[in-house]
C-alpha cells in the first residue's frame, strides 16, 4: 500500500528540517514551562480562594489538565530537542531509533489529548465559574457570624482578608449584607429591646441590620467611614444614598473575583493554544524526519534522495510500527525479490 503524504527529502531538505525541529522543539519547552507556571498560579489562586467557591463548581479541573498537559509538553520539546540534534550525527543518532517511535505516541495521544481537554476546559469551565462563585459567596456570607461554630470560625477572617485585599464589599454590592446576619450572637443584649425587635421581627430570627463589617472601608476615603444606618437618609447629613458611597468599597466580591479568575484562565487557555500549534508542528516534523532517516539506515547525511511520509499505509500499520519502535521497512531494490521467470512451455517432440 502507497505511503499517504509523502514528501521527498533530498540532503539539504533534510538537514534543514532536523535544524528547525530542533529550534521548534526548544519552543515547545519553553511554552511547556510557560503553561506550567500560568497553571500552577491558577491553582494557587484557587487554593486561596477556594472557601468562595461552591463545592459542586468544576473550574479547579482546568489548573490541574493544565499542569499535565505543560509537563507532556515540556517532556515533548525535550525530547524532540534531543532527537533532532542526534539526527543530525550518524553516530548518536542510534539510541534514538527506538525512542523516537514510543514518543511520537506518547506525544500524540497523551500530550495532544491533555492539550485538547484542557483547551476544551479553558472555553467552556469560565462558564460554571460564574454560578460557583454565587454559591460560594453567598455560604460565606452567611457564615460570617459563626465565629465559634467549628468548621466555619475562619469565616469571618477570610471574608475580612478577601474585601481588604481585592477592594470589594458584599456579594454583588454593599447591601448584600443587609439581607444576612453578619454580627456574631455572642455580642448581642438579649435584654435590648431593640435587639429583640430586629430579631422577633425577622422569619428566621436573623438580627438583620443597614450596615457593613469595617473590611468594606475604603481607607483611601478623605472622610470617616460609615458603616451603620446607610439607609437612614437622616442619620449622616453629609451622605446621599442615591449617590455611590465614597467610603466603602463600590464593586462586589463576586464581579471583582470574577474578573480575576477569567483573565488567569484565558491567559492560560491563550498558552495552551500556542503549545498545542507548537507540539503539532513537532510532532509532524519529527515523523519525517523519522521515516526519511530509517530508509536511509538512520545516515542523515547519506547522498540520495529518501521519502518522508505520515502514515505507512494505513492506520493498522502505523500503530504497529510506531508501537514496535520503527517504520515499515520497505526493501531496496536491490533487495527486492527477483520475479520468477514463466515457465517455458515444452515442445513437442518431431
Amino acid at each position: 500500500m502507497a505511503p499517504i503524504l509523502p514528501v521527498v527529502l533530498p540532503l539539504q531538505p533534510r538537514i534543514r528540517l532536523a535544524q528547525g525541529l530542533w529550534l521548534l522543539s526548544w519552543l515547545l519547552a519553553l511554552a511547556g514551562a510557560l503553561t506550567l507556571l500560568c497553571s500552577g498560579h491558577l491553582l494557587v489562586q484557587l487554593w486561596h480562594l477556594g472557601t468562595f467557591l461552591a463545592p459542586s463548581c468544576r473550574f479547579p479541573v482546568l489548573p490541574h489538565t493544565a499542569l499535565a498537559a505543560g509537563a507532556v509538553a515540556l517532556g515533548t520539546g525535550l525530547g524532540g530537542a534531543g532527537a533532532s540534534r542526534a539526527s543530525l550525527d550518524a553516530a548518536r543518532y542510534p539510541p534514538w531509533r527506538g525512542v523516537l517511535g514510543p514518543l511520537l505516541v506518547a506525544g500524540t495521544a497523551v500530550g495532544g489529548g491533555l492539550l485538547v481537554f484542557a483547551l476544551g476546559l479553558a472555553l467552556g469551565l469560565p462558564l460554571n465559574l460564574y454560578q460557583g462563585l454565587e454559591e460560594g459567596l453567598g455560604t460565606a456570607l452567611a457564615h460570617y457570624k459563626d465565629t465559634e461554630v467549628p468548621g466555619h470560625c475562619h469565616a469571618k477572617r477570610l471574608m475580612d482578608e478577601l474585601q481588604l485585599k481585592h477592594h470589594c464589599c458584599g456579594r454583588h454590592s454593599y447591601k448584600d449584607w443587609f439581607g444576612v446576619q453578619w454580627v456574631s450572637n455572642r455580642y448581642l443584649d438579649p435584654s435590648d429591646p431593640d435587639v429583640t425587635d430586629r430579631i422577633q421581627s425577622n422569619v428566621e430570627g436573623l438580627y438583620l441590620i443597614d450596615g457593613v463589617p469595617f473590611s468594606c472601608c475604603n481607607p483611601h476615603s478623605p472622610r470617616p467611614c460609615l458603616q451603620s444606618r446607610l439607609s437612614d437618609p437622616y442619620a449622616h447629613p453629609l451622605f446621599d444614598p442615591r449617590q455611590p458611597n465614597l467610603n466603602l468599597w463600590a464593586q462586589g466580591c463576586h464581579e471583582v473575583l470574577l474578573d480575576h479568575l477569567q483573565g488567569l484562565s484565558s491567559t492560560l487557555g491563550s498558552m495552551l493554544a500556542v503549545t498545542f500549534l507548537l507540539q503539532a508542528l513537532v510532532l509532524l516534523g519529527l515523523r519525517y524526519l523519522h521515516t526519511a532517516l530509517e530508509g536511509l539506515g538512520g545516515v542523515i547525511d547519506e547522498e540520495g534522495e529518501t521519502q518522508g511520509y505520515l502514515f505507512p499505509g494505513g492506520l493498522k500499520d502505523m500503530l504497529k510500527t510506531w508501537l514496535q519502535g520503527g517504520v515499515a521497512h520497505k526493501p531496496a531494490p536491490e533487495e527486492a525479490l527477483p520475479e520468477e521467470a514463466p515457465p517455458e512451455e515444452e515442445l513437442p517432440e518431431a
